[in-house]
């Protein structure tokens, strides 16, 4: 099996490759940004081409089984100062994947990775309401638009060219190797310099929590069955930011020093998803956290 990774050698994408099996050909197409490293990927074996994804071509790639895209611009606050380069990387990157796959002969799937936040804010429903796969996408960022409009280029593809294809759409991801700028990153950080946690607005927005493992693992087991079209990868592990604060100070048997900052524009109240399969979770948030403070 020939395997094409775009961004890995970043958070998610790195996770999904050492997981693999070791006789899986692996060839990372990564443009190494700002969130990627070579860190990410020490000790594992696999082949590289430094390239943007909006730039490959199919001589630099090759034949392949699988194409899975973790290539993406993913930091809402920078897509809301920016968004021109989540346009290029998540849309017209994304365009030029599906153009490459959808003419390779050898393709078994196109895998693309998505996101709960194109399905938008649960509390413009109702309290208890949850994105099942058909929920309507309803975004509120250039982040979740451009992850929108990338998912729905891969299911036009499929229909016109009857590409083979899986979209994954996962909660907040968390582990190891994940870049400063995230949540988590940030309060440990904060935590272990003294320093305040910055929580936006009143702390009360709902997040879902999944570890990369456990993400990685459940795109890896749909990548290689017969299952084509979306699929929620969610863990049912929800908290608000002031929730999380309250769990560490737990584990720490101590306050910790946080502080309220000005809110998101646009910051969605609540994520949540249904998944219709089900999602086996070997390391929930919290036992996560106590070990990164044992």
């Amino acid at each position: 099996m020939r395997i094409i990774v775009t961004g890995g050698l970043g958070f998610i994408g790195s996770h999904f490759i050492k997981n693999l099996d070791e006789e899986i050909e692996v060839l990372v197409v990564d443009n190494l940004t700002y969130a990627g490293s070579y860190d990410n990927l020490k000790g594992y074996g696999y082949d590289l081409k430094l390239k943007d994804i909006c730039e490959i071509t199919a001589e630099d790639i090759g034949e392949y089984d699988y194409l899975i895209n973790f290539a993406a611009e993913s930091h809402v606050d920078n897509s809301i100062k920016d968004g021109k380069p989540f346009i290029r990387t998540n849309v017209e990157g994304t365009f030029n994947l599906l153009e490459l796959a959808r003419k390779n002969k050898k393709l078994k799937k196109f895998i693309q990775i998505s996101t709960d936040e194109v399905y938008g804010d649960m509390d413009d429903y109702s309290p208890d309401t949850l994105a099942d796969e058909s929920f309507q996408l309803k975004t509120s960022s250039y982040y979740s638009a451009t992850k929108a409009a990338s998912d729905l280029l891969v299911q036009s593809v499929a229909r016109t060219y009857n590409m083979p294809y899986l979209i994954t759409r996962t909660c907040n991801n968390f582990g190891e190797n994940q870049h400063q700028e995230k949540l988590l990153p940030t309060i440990i950080s904060c935590i272990k310099n003294n320093k305040p946690i910055p929580v936006y607005g009143d702390g009360q927005n709902i997040r879902e929590w999944i570890h990369a493992d456990d993400n990685a693992n459940m795109i890896y087991k749909l990548m290689i069955s017969d299952k084509q079209g979306v699929y929620n990868i969610g863990s049912g592990d929800r908290y608000t930011n002031i929730e999380i604060i309250n769990l560490i100070e737990d584990i720490l048997k101590k306050p910790i020093k946080w502080e309220f900052v000005e809110d998101r524009k646009g910051h969605d109240r609540r994520y949540g998803l249904k998944s219709t399969l089900p999602i086996p979770i070997t390391t929930d948030l919290r036992s996560y956290l106590f070990n990164c403070f044992a």
